[in-house]
């Protein structure tokens, strides 16, 4: 695989690694094909101009930005993104993802999202991970249910995602949670 980077975590079917500014036109690509997938649950960057101001982000402290990919021939079948770390005593992070089409429906976001869990409470040093998510959502709901998070509340109008104050149930999971966390070691 010619100039594709190094994974830091794979599994039986996907390899993870972060992303990066030269995804732009497959992501854009891939986040096109996906919108009907994708609505009203989630809005990627759909130009490069876009790709751009969003993965700006991803070379923050307080960020970190994740492709799931095929092993095989790099394509990117998913992204996962971690926002909103808080430090100190929260050790604390918000997860945002999404299965680009051509992967959907495989059980390969859910690969590497336990992939990017395990990295979480692993190298980067969090404690508690996130996932808000929109009522009717059943595939997202199923996702966090399959990896062991919990349901911790509801919040009325919680995120502005597609021009609306969306309501969100609220899903966590700590480090004590995971079975494969250094915590639980």
């Amino acid at each position: 695989m010619p100039n594709r980077p190094l994974y830091f975590a794979a599994g039986p079917r996907v390899a993870v690694r972060h992303l990066l500014p030269g995804d732009a036109e497959e992501f854009t690509t891939r986040a096109r094909e996906s919108a009907a997938l994708h609505h009203p649950w989630l809005f990627l960057p759909e130009t490069a101009g876009e790709y751009g101001r969003w993965s700006a982000k991803f070379a923050t402290d307080t960020s970190e930005g994740f492709a799931v990919c095929d092993p095989v021939d790099g394509s990117i079948a998913a992204a996962i993104a971690i926002n909103n770390i808080v430090r100190g005593g929260f050790q604390c992070g918000a997860l945002g993802y999404g299965a680009f089409a051509h992967a959907a429906r495989r059980g390969l976001m859910a690969e590497g999202l336990a992939l990017v869990v395990r990295h979480a409470f692993g190298p980067l040093g969090l404690h508690r991970l996130e996932a808000n998510i929109q009522p009717g959502n059943e595939a997202s709901r199923g996702l966090v249910q399959r990896l062991g998070f919990r349901l911790e509340g509801f919040s009325p109008d919680f995120l502005h995602i597609g021009g609306a104050w969306r309501d969100h149930e609220r899903w966590a999971i700590t480090a004590e949670m995971c079975p494969q966390s250094p915590d639980r070691a």
